[in-house]
């Protein structure tokens, strides 16, 4: 099923809650800014944050998917807004195409592709280059604060 934005008369998927070529609410709700959210860092125990047996998993510590977990394939990963991201996280302050994360010589590098709002890994914004992922690193992707955990016997 569809949904036309009244914006711009884009055809979206029904549920989604911005235009995925404009960027507009189509819910017509307010967003929560990004100082008004809250973190689960104090919450002990409702985001399982263990590592998994093989390979490497993201997990969304902040954000309304906050507990979802993504297993990080072992070739490349897009996320971002656009419905067809391999992660796609459905806010505003996520551009459509924001991140990319591939496989390097010594593990996960990840890149910002040009993004408004920037990335952040383990609180500080990305340069215009690539940045290897290590166990327990933390990306802010928009609002969205994932968490990248890797096997130790991967």
């Amino acid at each position: 099923m569809t949904e036309s934005c009244t914006a711009c008369g884009h055809v979206n998927l029904v549920g989604s809650r911005f235009c995925s070529s404009c960027g507009r609410s189509l819910s017509g709700q307010d967003e929560a800014s990004t100082e008004d959210l809250e973190t689960l860092g104090g919450t002990e125990g409702t985001v399982d944050m263990y590592a998994p047996s093989s390979g490497a998993v993201l997990v969304v510590t902040s954000g309304h998917q906050a507990g979802t977990r993504y297993a990080v394939p072992h070739e490349e990963l897009t996320v971002g807004r656009h419905p067809d991201s391999d992660i796609f996280l459905d806010d505003i302050t996520v551009s459509r195409r924001h991140v990319e994360l591939k496989v390097g010589t010594t593990g996960h590098v990840v890149s910002d592709v040009g993004s408004l709002n920037g990335t952040y890994l383990n609180g500080e914004r990305l340069a215009e280059t690539e940045a290897i992922l290590t166990n327990g690193d933390e990306l802010q992707i928009g609002k969205f604060k994932l968490l990248y955990l890797v096997s130790s016997t991967s």
